[in-house]
């Protein structure tokens, strides 16, 4: 049994949720969201909460998408409510970021500058050397995220290249020179 498909989802005041045809639409003070409920999924709505339930328990398919069910719409409610960030820094000689319109321009060791396009429902927030990625969809987000970084991963010598901020990277050791005789 799933332990967080039991949990209500607990609806604020300023948030509208809408279940129809199997789809689940989030109306918040941030804006919109939208999300296919797969046919094996029930969503009740009672008074200020949400109840996820699953047709069978013995559905094995069905107990699987019972708990992803809930956790996307619980990040629906928080994303149209306060909203996601991730931040993203720039380590390395020379590397640097900006934000012209829409686009992030990255010099990051490469022999041109990149240019990232940022899709529609993302901002961004440029400070020295630190992105902040901001939007009310989480999955977004982390997709965004993932993509930047991508452009110059962390490497494990020096630790130059993009990483997230809480990122943990772990350094190997160089190689060592023989001493001579």
């Amino acid at each position: 049994m799933s332990r967080v498909g039991k949990k209500l989802i607990t609806i604020p005041e300023n948030v509208e949720v809408k279940i129809k045809e199997g789809v689940c639409i989030a109306k918040g003070p941030k804006g919109e969201l939208k999300q296919e409920i797969h046919p094996r999924i029930n969503i009740v709505q009672e008074d200020s909460a949400l109840k996820v339930n699953i047709d069978s328990t013995k559905d094995k398919f069905g107990r699987s998408l019972w708990g992803t069910v809930g956790s996307l719409i619980s990040n629906m409610i928080i994303g149209v409510t306060e909203g996601f960030e991730k931040k993203l820094e720039l380590r390395g000689v020379g590397y640097k970021v900006s934000l012209s319109g829409n686009k992030l321009v990255l010099n990051v060791g490469h022999s041109h500058p990149v240019e990232y396009n940022l899709p529609e429902g993302i901002t961004a927030q440029v400070d020295k050397n630190i992105i902040a990625i901001s939007g009310i969809d989480k999955q977004l987000v982390g997709e965004v995220s993932a993509q930047i970084r991508s452009i110059r991963k962390p490497e494990p010598y020096k630790g130059k290249g993009i990483r997230y901020v809480d990122e943990i990277i772990r350094r190997k050791v160089g190689k060592a020179v023989k001493a001579s005789e």
